[in-house]
């Protein structure tokens, strides 16, 4: 896709998502309708500043609506990754992805069996959790306000004081977003 096709699609792409109808995105740019109809056709060649002025209005940066970022598709099987077990509980926890540079996030699935409960110690302030179980059940969050949970169930709770999982069924299974302020 040439750099024009790139940006007519890109501009109607966030346009749609935002939510505005061609002639509110040119009035709050300060572009006119015509043009911002040519640039989603393809056949106009705008100014930076009336880029700008669309990113802006769109909020969005300006990159993504010049710069074709190719997709990156990552895929970690079932039983892959790199996996941490606990000493006190039958708890594995695998990274599925860590946070990259700029971003405040890790992704885990989690793996437990019933018996002790994982306990965790507090993380670095600010820190919030969000739980899915994908099979099974088990008891979550904090020490003191642990909640039951079955499959599709989500809880999020404060992951900078003591908190726990414990498995209530065989096999029990969760993915773990860890979120960090």
């Amino acid at each position: 896709m040439d750099a024009v096709s790139f940006l007519a699609t890109s501009v109607r792409r966030e346009r749609e998502r935002a939510g505005l109808t061609l002639t509110e995105l040119a009035r709050r740019a300060g572009v006119a309708k015509s043009t911002l109809s040519q640039l989603e056709s393809g056949v106009g060649n705008p100014s930076v500043e009336t880029v700008w002025a669309l990113s802006n209005v769109l909020g969005v940066p300006f990159s993504r609506l010049v710069d074709p970022t190719p997709v990156r598709v990552e895929v970690i099987r079932f039983g892959q990754g790199t996996t941490a077990r606990s000493e006190h509980a039958d708890y594995a926890a695998t990274l599925l992805t860590a946070a990259p540079p700029g971003t405040r996030r890790d992704l885990y699935q989690l793996v437990a069996e019933p018996g002790p409960e994982k306990r965790s110690d507090p993380h670095l302030p600010g820190t919030v959790e969000h739980l899915v179980i994908t099979q099974g059940r088990a008891r979550v969050g904090p020490v003191d306000a642990d909640v039951e949970l079955g499959p599709g169930d989500y809880v999020s709770y404060p992951g900078d004081q003591p908190h726990v999982f414990i498995a209530l069924e065989p096999d029990t299974r969760a993915v773990l977003i860890s979120e960090h302020r």
